[in-house]
């Protein structure tokens, strides 16, 4: 940001000047955070600017997957997560109740919290999810972009833009002084939400409807530690007819902080009038979902909301890319929304960076459509489809037949009854809280995000399917595509995860002691295309050993083989064994990768 010669401050712009950086960021969410965050430890000049005075007012979003946890420690910023996270065994006896102080329908363990999933987690990734809300993550994303160098502008509204061939002129409006300004930026981000002006003014195509049905959320304070300590979890859902609005009475009271700190979520007709919630009222609702009639609660703040389902087809137009839900918007269930912002943008933030520095060709920054769409559209698809498989479990309890509220609690009695009735209840529970699996442990959805694109060199071969359902199992695998499959490494006084010896900021050439003549030919490739690349040869004697044996099995390729690793740990290219020529092998692959196949 420049200084001006009138001596005003820097962050007050003289009529009619222009701002000039690298890339602007809309929206501070953690899309639009994150993006920053990712940017300045490149070292990239990054602006963010939100319309709001602060980070997030409510929290929100709060599920934080495994694989974004390995994003924040690949930023250096895991431990700043963990410090303001609930720890990830006090998130996964999510409740299915008639009240919280009334009587269990049943729990299911999530988040790979189970004994029969914990496994699953653990060889997956060197961490677990964890529940941080977005009041507190966004700060910590926020303040470590800040620090890095990125310039953070709140009270700044976006109006508009207009691109050409060399960047992009944005309007922007600070909402203190009333005072318009332009910013001149090379690339444009919008990460500006569900209603994103950025991807309207660009035209991006979009899929699917929005407010396809109502929410409103009641945050409140109030010590239940003895209704929850037992049985901890982020979740208890509360079966409850005749209080919600839809007449089933599904509510959800999630926890903020354990456990005097939560949020209630509550539907409500979206084609109706939209409902009048002052405290009284949420007081109310509070008590009847708790069972506590009496209970001295202290409501902080309500807000309604519309559960969409949409996603765009393609994600940016020229200079333009948006990120989070301004190209996926969905209803929190699965918990993937701040969880695909935050990838979403560690996806393009490397390849912005790698064009910028003239290491890479413009086609590069093309693969973040076709990357991203994809996982757009699966997760849109995923959560709409889990929030519609509650319908199952009310089936299984028979209330969606009741004509009265009483006829509800009668069908809901039934399973506890020595009758064909209340065992065929039982049953089609058993079956029913199988299927929020879907929901609660989808680990292949989460981790299994597979790229085809022009920054991938494909072999000829497709990723093996897992043992079970692709959605609810992750198989990790290094065809082309794949993540890096995660593996304990290190020598005798230090021990790392496999990512950790890939960083965000170069490509990572990793083989075996067979596969030692790679470390020449890449240091001259490095240096001939200008380019961060390392070799890590992993093997006894050197620097990174097989600790366990567990990337021996994994590798996918002989010990004289080699997999490129892009910097967001995606394999970009691998070959089986040394080929006759390893430098020509790998300089192909690296010109294909970085669209520089006319420059190499």
């Amino acid at each position: 940001m420049p200084e001006f010669d009138d001596g005003r401050p820097a962050t007050e712009p003289p009529t009619g000047a222009t701002v000039e950086t690298d890339v602007l960021v809309v929206g501070s969410g953690p899309a639009g955070a994150a993006a920053a965050l990712f940017l300045a430890t490149l070292g990239v000049r990054t602006i963010m600017i939100t319309k709001y005075r602060w980070t997030a007012n409510t929290p929100r979003a709060h599920i934080t997957n495994q694989r974004t946890m390995e994003i924040f420690r690949d930023m250096g910023v895991e431990q700043q997560v963990l410090a303001d996270a609930t720890p990830h065994e006090l998130i996964g006896d999510t409740v299915f109740c008639t009240s919280l102080a009334g009587e269990e329908i049943g729990r299911i363990r999530t988040w790979g919290t189970g004994a029969d999933r914990s496994g699953d987690y653990r060889r997956a990734s060197p961490c677990l999810t964890v529940d941080i809300p977005q009041t507190y993550l966004e700060p910590v994303l926020v303040r470590n972009a800040t620090e890095r160098g990125a310039q953070t502008r709140f009270s700044t509204e976006y109006l508009s833009h207009v691109q050409d061939a060399d960047g992009v002129d944005v309007e922007v409006l600070d909402r203190l002084t009333g005072h318009r300004y332009r910013i001149r930026a090379r690339y444009l981000i919008g990460a500006d939400g569900a209603r994103s002006r950025v991807a309207a003014d660009i035209g991006l195509p979009f899929e699917g409807a929005m407010d396809i049905a109502g929410s409103m959320n009641i945050t409140f304070r109030a010590d239940i530690a003895e209704l929850c300590a037992h049985r901890p979890s982020v979740l208890y859902w509360v079966i409850q007819p005749g209080s919600d609005v839809g007449g089933i009475g599904a509510g959800l009271v999630r926890m903020i902080r354990p456990w005097d700190e939560w949020l209630v979520v509550w539907g409500y007709d979206i084609a109706g009038e939209p409902p009048q919630v002052d405290d009284a009222t949420a007081a109310g609702i509070v008590r009847n979902l708790l069972g506590l009639p009496e209970l001295d609660v202290e409501i902080t703040g309500s807000s309604l909301w519309g559960n969409n389902e949409m996603y765009a087809t393609r994600l940016h137009t020229g200079r333009v890319f948006c990120v989070g839900d301004a190209v996926h918007r969905h209803p929190p269930s699965n918990g993937l929304g701040s969880n695909t912002s935050v990838q979403d943008s560690y996806n393009l933030a490397w390849k912005i960076a790698a064009v910028l520095r003239g290491q890479a060709g413009p086609g590069l920054l093309d693969t973040y459509s076709a990357e991203r769409a994809p996982v757009a559209e699966r997760i849109v698809t995923r959560a709409n489809r889990s929030s519609r498989e509650f319908a199952d479990l009310f089936v299984a309890l028979g209330v969606t037949e009741a004509r009265s509220e009483q006829e509800m609690i009668e069908r809901i009695e039934e399973r506890r009854r020595n009758t064909p009735a209340g065992a065929a209840t039982r049953a089609a529970l058993v079956r029913a809280m199988e299927l929020k699996n879907y929901e609660f442990n989808a680990h292949g959805v989460e981790l299994g995000q597979f790229y085809r694109s022009a920054a991938i060199v494909p072999d000829g071969s497709e990723p093996e399917e897992p043992d079970g359902d692709p959605d609810l199992y992750h198989r990790p695998s290094t065809v082309p595509g794949s993540h890096l499959p995660h593996a304990w490494v290190g020598d005798s006084t230090r021990t790392r995860a496999m990512l950790d010896i890939a960083p965000y900021d170069r490509f990572t050439l990793v083989t075996g002691i067979a596969g030692e003549a790679w470390e020449a030919v890449a240091a001259g490739l490095a240096e001939e295309l200008a380019i961060p690349l390392d070799t890590v040869v992993i093997g006894p004697g050197r620097a990174v050993t097989d600790l366990y044996f567990d990337w021996a099995r994994l590798r996918g390729t002989g010990e004289s083989g080699a997999l490129l690793v892009r910097p967001d740990k995606h394999v970009a290219w691998r070959v089986a064994e040394l080929p006759d020529d390893p430098g020509a092998a790998l300089r192909s692959a690296l010109t294909a990768v970085l669209d520089r196949r006319d420059r190499s």
